[in-house]
């Protein structure tokens, strides 16, 4: 009997995350048995991330994801990087292989995939970016391979906008820095508009921006996924703007950490033929599941 698949999630305050559902049913869909256990850092005092990744990989376990506050340090423990790593700086998922640690970022890969799932070949344009922590770091890095003209940056921080700013401007992404005032008076310029904050999230409800001036031309995705239609989302309907979910960047960037983690084990194609039920089955939950959360 082939053993199972053994794969972990190491975060802070991660109880109620829903990977390791999202793991397993991928397991069953393409026939692996999937161990997916939750390392929580919360409440443990001196809590060693590097010495948890050294006993997971004793253990024999292919590989973790990796979330809030390790990310960094995730990326920093690893023998080989992915472009998408490099990019953006830090690393969600770790594959253990041949006694060496590969890191990927799959918020950035995962973007990317749910973006042209959802719009095709559609040119991202110009785009406001709120928020420039780390979803943000990845979405933004992600649409520079997706051929953003121009990036705008609206971060509350405003150092932490200027650094990204300038680190996208590295990479030779057009980027600058815009007040939320300069952005609201510009809203109808822009092809894309999205939102990397917290805000519209039940336990920070509202909308990250005035919406009055969103239109038809324009494109907008929130990366709050609880609920799964948010403020700013059902606004940009109205407005009869085309919509991408933040379900959707969970699920592609689970579906592309599974991916890594199964490697050999299953085809892209089986893979492939599971995406479009298993993103209605979360899209479906987190409408109605109001009350869940995810990592």
């Amino acid at each position: 009997m082939t053993p199972a698949m053994k794969l972990a999630l190491i975060g802070e305050g991660i109880a109620k995350s829903q990977s390791p559902d999202l793991h397993r049913r991928l397991g069953r869909l393409v026939g692996i048995d999937t161990q997916y256990d939750l390392v929580d850092s919360l409440g443990v005092d001196g809590f060693d991330f590097p010495a948890t990744v050294a006993r997971l990989r004793h253990e024999g376990y292919r590989g973790t994801n990796v979330t809030f506050p390790f990310k960094e340090a995730a990326k920093n423990l690893a023998d080989t990087l992915s472009d998408g790593v490099r990019r953006v700086g830090s690393s969600n998922t770790l594959i253990f292989e041949n006694g060496k640690i590969h890191a990927e970022n799959t918020d950035y890969s995962g973007f990317i995939s749910a973006y042209r799932r959802q719009f095709a070949d559609r040119p991202a344009g110009s785009v406001l970016l709120i928020g420039a922590g780390g979803v943000g770091r990845a979405v933004a890095c992600a649409l520079g391979a997706l051929g953003v003209t121009e990036l705008y940056l609206v971060e509350r921080e405003q150092a932490r906008g200027e650094t990204l700013s300038r680190d996208l401007n590295a990479q030779g992404i057009t980027t600058r820095t815009l007040t939320a005032d300069e952005a609201e008076s510009r809203m109808a310029q822009f092809d894309g508009v999205v939102n990397c904050t917290p805000v519209g999230h039940f336990n920070h409800p509202g909308c990250p921006i005035r919406t009055d001036r969103l239109n038809d031309r324009q494109w907008v995705f929130d990366a709050v996924y609880i609920p799964a239609r948010t403020a700013l989302l059902i606004a940009a309907e109205h407005q009869g703007a085309a919509t991408l979910s933040g379900v959707d960047l969970f699920v592609f960037q689970g579906i592309d950490a599974f991916r890594f983690f199964a490697g050999h084990q299953a085809t892209a194609a089986d893979i492939d033929t599971q995406v479009g039920s298993v993103r209605d089955h979360y899209f479906e939950q987190l409408v109605v599941n109001s009350g869940t959360s995810a990592s």
